[in-house]
């Protein structure tokens, strides 16, 4: 059986919690709980409160996601 593919969302950032977490508020009103995928924290990308970033959310689990991009404006 093959493996389920993430969905991508794209959401803003509103709160920045501790240990590289944050709470992303998606585009149509949810919320998800969020970290930060692992080639952005090596190539050390900061992400603040208030940017555009794109998730991957499992379908298993609509409340906790990955940031995998963060959009320049």
């Amino acid at each position: 059986m093959a493996k389920e593919e993430a969905i991508e969302l794209e959401g803003t950032v509103t709160e920045v919690l501790p240990d590289a977490t944050f709470r992303v508020q998606v585009n149509n009103g949810h919320d998800v709980h969020a970290t930060i995928a692992g080639k952005m924290r090596r190539f050390r990308i900061r992400v603040l409160a208030g940017d555009r970033v794109t998730l991957e959310v499992s379908p298993y689990d609509l409340t906790r996601g990955r940031i995998t991009f963060r959009h320049k404006s």
